[in-house]
């Protein structure tokens, strides 16, 4: 059983307004190491769970609101949900139910044995279902308190907020400057208001457990909240067993399944249910290099990102996630030229600003919201979407006419612009330059534009479209290789590679086995690889891209290079390069943008790129190891 808190409840529709001003020091969250999160989420947005049973980052109701927690970019005044067993000298420990974002925390003791289950019931986003977190909080051992604060702080921790006790059980926060957003924190035992957070104090006897549940609330919708007991019954079996029936459809059971399962859970809770779009990445703000300045968001979708996103998933077989992202893509294309990036909605203005008030993960400032990238010209997204649909169309569902009318739009875009120089698959900022990848990517655009075109006997200006093809490889064979070191260079004129170039077999421009091939993959092993880690390129020696600070080897580029050896004959030190590096992966399989000195994760977690990156490498090792030895394990 369990009981309330000792402290005396509110009287019944008592109102406290809170003052951002009155800080207490039991709202401190000190900062944990990036790596030491899991996700939860239902596809609208996630949260993100410490080892220590803390919810220290949340945009809600979406990926793209403001947060209502943000403890990781301050730990006074950014916000949290803690739920804490006081145990003495306890370790704690990270799991998901397998198959699931289900995510169990344990905590260990001599005193007992306690455990947090937290998740979001899978609603149907597109009916505009609540949003909500349960909190499962059981004693597997002992008989056990646990102390409970929901802080949260409405528009990244802005606006004051006024809360209201319903009853004893169920609190109302409600912003006051932030559109009256409304957060609802129900529970099975007694809550009460201490400064500014719903809290509470309860002791749960050995086999027993209690459940507390923050959910949005939109307004209109108060006369049919749900009472705690829907989702004590109803909502974790169910989301067990919606999580493992998506799962189900991946028509991929090789070796690395597990790995490649997670990373695919993954890449499903950054994509939207209600829109068909992808985040990059659920944070902003998180550096890439402590203390430093290179903090973005990452909260939108990335054309390139959310295509090699779909490539991912058709490559296990989920194509209604493809299907929902093409359809968003056909809607914004159908009128106008592709933009770089989006928000989930399609929108097109992401003004970047700069949250001062927030001090920033370890002090690292600026914290960003909104990109200004989304004014870049980067012209290898044709590329890598076309590519995607060349894929879907190929493997899965023919496209309609009036689809490929849009990809023709696109891809005289790409004809009057290829020669431009562009600010790169880097979003380079000091300059424009003729790069390497794009101009890689816009004859992927024109390669698998008329492979579409003669598998599906389209109209096309075939000599010219197939000249313009020509003329790109040609210049790209020539007037990017690079004598002097023997490799095809990061951009024209340059004398250093870039990890991208690592796309040139992955995409078919250039046989694996090809000599000027195999010269540039010394080239970057010898200068870009430190064991299994790879620079995305030098900036550290050559500041390329303009802006202070150093940088870490990106998780995204290793397996880039890990899928390049393997194309490459190199299988069995593929093999190795996988396996150490899933070593680097979090304490749950997770992986953010970058890799620090010391291995610490750094930039914003976790990263999509990186998981879709891991998912080719393992699909490729998969299939190099079964043509060795001719069965799958």
């Amino acid at each position: 059983m369990h009981k309330g808190c000792n402290t005396k409840p509110l009287t019944r529709y008592a109102v406290i307004l809170i003052n951002k001003q009155n800080r207490m020091e039991h709202n401190k969250r000190p900062y944990q190491p990036i790596e030491n999160y899991g996700i939860i989420g239902n596809m609208k947005t996630v949260a993100l769970v410490s080892r220590n049973g803390s919810i220290d980052f949340m945009s809600f109701p979406r990926f793209d609101s403001p947060t209502i927690f943000a403890a990781m970019l301050d730990e006074n005044k950014g916000g949290y949900f803690s739920i804490e067993p006081q145990l003495e000298d306890y370790t704690t420990r990270q799991l998901y139910i397998p198959g699931t974002a289900v995510l169990l925390t344990r905590f260990f003791s001599e005193d007992g044995i306690a455990e947090v289950t937290d998740y979001m019931p899978i609603t149907d986003a597109a009916k505009g279902s609540v949003c909500a977190i349960v909190r499962r909080i059981k004693t597997v051992r002992g008989n056990i308190s646990f102390r409970i604060n929901c802080v949260p702080r409405f528009d990244y921790a802005k606006a004051d907020h006024e809360i209201e006790a319903k009853s004893n059980n169920e609190l109302i926060f409600t912003s006051i400057n932030d559109g009256n957003a409304k957060l609802r924190l129900i529970a099975d035992f007694d809550l009460t208001i201490d400064q500014q957070s719903g809290c509470a104090d309860i002791t749960i006897s050995e086999s027993n457990s209690a459940v507390i549940v923050l959910e949005s609330i939109k307004s209109g919708d108060e006369e049919q909240l749900r009472d705690i007991s829907h989702y004590i019954e109803n909502t974790y079996g169910d989301t067990i067993n919606q999580w493992r029936k998506w799962l189900n459809k991946a028509a991929y059971k090789g070796r690395y399944s597990e790995v490649i399962y997670r990373s695919a859970i993954t890449l499903k809770l950054l994509t939207s249910a209600e829109f068909g779009s992808v985040v990059a990445a659920p944070t902003f703000g998180l550096p890439e290099t402590i203390g430093g300045n290179r903090n973005w968001d990452y909260r939108f979708t990335w054309i390139r990102d959310a295509a090699f996103t779909m490539y991912a998933f058709l490559r296990l077989g989920m194509n209604d996630e493809a299907t929902k992202f093409l359809e968003w893509i056909y809607e914004l294309c159908k009128d106008n030229n592709l933009q770089l990036l989006y928000g989930i909605d399609g929108a097109r203005t992401l003004s970047e600003k700069e949250l001062d008030h927030l001090d920033g993960y370890k002090s690292s400032k600026p914290v960003r919201i909104g990109n200004e990238a989304a004014e870049q010209t980067q012209l290898d997204i044709y590329g890598e979407l076309i590519d995607t649909i060349y894929i879907y169309n190929k493997s899965y569902k023919p496209i309609t006419f009036e689809f490929w009318s849009v990809i023709q739009k696109q891809v005289e875009h790409v004809i009057e612009r290829w020669q431009e120089p562009d600010h790169g698959i880097w979003e380079i900022r000091n300059m424009k330059r003729e790069f390497l990848h794009t101009r890689l990517m816009c004859w992927v655009a024109m390669d698998r534009a008329i492979k579409i075109a003669e598998h599906r006997s389209f109209p096309y200006p075939e000599s010219e479209w197939k000249a313009v093809r020509d003329e790109i490889y040609n210049d790209i064979y020539h007037n990017f290789w690079n004598d002097d070191l023997q490799a095809w260079v990061q951009y024209k004129g340059a004398n250093n590679v870039d990890a991208s170039a690592l796309l040139m077999p992955l995409t078919h421009f250039i046989s694996p086995m090809e000599p000027r091939w195999l010269s540039t993959m010394k080239v970057i092993d010898r200068d870009l690889r430190l064991d299994v880690l790879i620079y995305r390129y030098r900036n550290h020696l050559e500041k390329i891209d303009g802006l202070d600070g150093e940088e870490g080897t990106f998780n995204m580029c290793s397996f880039w290079f890990i899928e390049a050896l393997a194309k490459s004959g190199e299988v069995d030190r593929a093999v190795e390069n996988f396996e150490k590096m899933m070593g680097y992966a979090n304490h749950l399989g997770l992986f953010s943008e970058e890799l620090g000195k010391r291995g610490e994760h750094l930039g914003n977690f976790p990263q999509a790129f990186t998981h879709l990156a891991l998912i080719s490498a393992a699909v490729e090792l998969d299939k190099q190891l079964s043509r060795i030895h001719g069965f799958n394990l």
